[in-house]
């Protein structure tokens, strides 16, 4: 055999276990796992919320040491991401490259007993928003990351993936048979997903149905749900040929699959890095459309059920296991609300799981004092000094429930500062003079949440085991570092 016919049939032979070892077998869960919180739930929490629920794989937006840590000798298998900014510094050098997968990789899998299986290089790095920032540094850091690997000895263990947003492709008459590449990218993307596939790599796509319909307001609702058994298609189905699509998310995958098998590309696995529906900060997001929609995607993990063109469902990260109250909410108020589970690990809503059983809360979560901080009954909202103390207050924590159609949009003028008042207090770590706000505030000890409106109290990190939650991500440190800074500020 030549040379490149035997380059050729390694190539087939990566692709085909590629595409085995990515179908999930039915019952088969998995979730991303965000750390950018500024109270995050303590590792060995998450790792025992993650096995009551049945997930066996979970994703990292970043090798964070403090869940790397916690998913030793766990046996669920990790998908670790290496961020945006690194991929320059990651593309111009190999040896940048190898020692990020020494620290990040190597040694969580040979010291702490770590199943990291894939390596997510970037995030989204083509997204049209970012104008081309990162398409140059792409192939280069995939390249470098697959050779640090193979140095390593750890090319047939750990795969090399890149997630992408489905804004790298489209159908300009909006059949999935008819997908392809977006034009301007149409080259980078052949060149990246052929060293994929040659390399035993696969691709991983984020589609997500909400943000079809939030964009939107013409969007049909129903289609971004999954249809129930048995209730009739949605109207804005899509006919394409002998096929049906009944729901954004099928249309969506088979476009992609559509664009890579014009490619001759149509081998490679193919895995939804991120799906979900959040639960706040939109009017269209709240528990019952969650529960709606991830039930649905659930059902369809579980029975194994993939799409018209590709049968056999892939892996699947449900976005996200939880809430973050420190992400950035420049896509929006909604994007700290995500989780299936709140902050705390406690359940938003039922999912039904294999058997009929529930999905269950977190348990040994650890909690500040039973105490809240509200605005004194004395105190008028009408006080000109209370914009002020409220804007501070959720400059420096969490207000996005606020928002109109969010879960606390429907408080009174009262209300609203008692809730922004206690964010602050809480994401304090209820320190004393974080609920001295001109004199307006007091502490309580009656609950004051409202019909969907809960005021929280926080996780108490460092009532847990230190092996495990000795640190929060750099995000979530830098942030509470912030919020002392903004403390001491309040009190001075």
């Amino acid at each position: 055999m030549g040379s490149c016919a035997a380059v050729h049939a390694l190539a087939v032979a990566w692709a085909v276990a590629a595409l085995l070892s990515r179908a999930t077998p039915a019952g088969a869960l998995a979730a991303n796992w965000g750390t950018r919180a500024l109270h995050p739930l303590p590792g060995d929490v998450t790792v025992r919320l993650l096995r009551d629920n049945g997930f066996d794989k979970v994703k990292l937006f970043e090798a964070d040491p403090s869940a790397l840590r916690a998913l030793g000798h766990t046996g669920i298998q990790v998908m670790v991401g290496l961020p945006n900014e690194l991929l320059a510094p990651v593309s111009s050098s190999v040896a940048a490259a190898e020692q990020w997968v020494l620290h990040n990789v190597s040694s969580y899998i040979s010291k702490l007993g770590v199943d990291i299986r894939a390596v997510a290089v970037g995030n989204e790095p083509f997204l049209k928003s970012y104008k081309g920032k990162f398409e140059a540094a792409t192939l280069p850091a995939v390249q470098n990351v697959q050779a640090a690997l193979v140095k390593a000895g750890l090319a047939r263990q750990v795969r090399v993936t890149v997630p992408l947003n489905a804004d790298v492709y489209e159908s300009l008459d909006g059949r999935p048979s008819a997908g392809d590449f977006r034009p301007d990218i149409a080259g980078l993307m052949v060149g990246l997903v052929r060293f994929l596939l040659d390399n035993g790599g696969f691709l991983t796509i984020n589609i997500y149905p909400f943000l079809s319909l939030q964009a939107d307001p013409n969007f049909p609702a129903d289609y971004a749900y999954f249809p129930s058994p048995g209730s009739p298609p949605s109207q804005a189905s899509v006919q394409d040929g002998g096929v049906l699509y009944t729901n954004v998310f099928d249309a969506n995958y088979d476009t992609l699959i559509s664009a890579l098998e014009k490619h001759g590309l149509g081998a490679i696995a193919v895995v939804v890095g991120e799906i979900g529906w959040p639960t706040d900060g939109d009017k269209s997001a709240n528990a019952a459309n969650a529960q709606r929609f991830n039930q649905g995607l659930f059902d369809r993990i579980l029975a194994g059920k993939g799409t018209p063109r590709r049968p056999q469902m892939p892996d699947v990260y449900v976005f996200a296991l939880l809430d973050e109250d420190a992400k950035s909410i420049d896509p929006g108020s909604f994007e700290r609300h995500w989780g299936v589970f709140n902050y705390d690990g406690s359940r938003k809503y039922n999912l039904r799981l294999a058997g009929g059983r529930s999905i269950a809360p977190a348990r040994g979560v650890r909690y500040l004092s039973r105490q809240w901080c509200v605005l004194r009954p004395d105190a008028s909202p009408a006080d000109p000094a209370i914009g002020g103390a409220v804007g501070y207050a959720c400059q420096y924590a969490d207000c996005t429930s606020l928002g109109a159609g969010s879960s606390c949009g429907g408080l009174d003028a009262r209300g609203n500062v008692s809730y922004a008042f206690n964010q602050f207090f809480q994401a304090a770590n209820q320190m004393k003079g974080s609920c001295n706000f001109n004199n307006l505030s007091m502490i309580t000890t009656s609950d004051p949440s409202q019909g969907t409106c809960r005021f929280q109290i926080e996780i108490d990190t460092g009532r847990h085991d230190l092996a495990v939650a000795s640190s929060a991500s750099a995000a979530a440190t830098s942030v509470a570092a912030v919020l002392l800074l903004a403390l001491l500020g309040l009190v001075i």
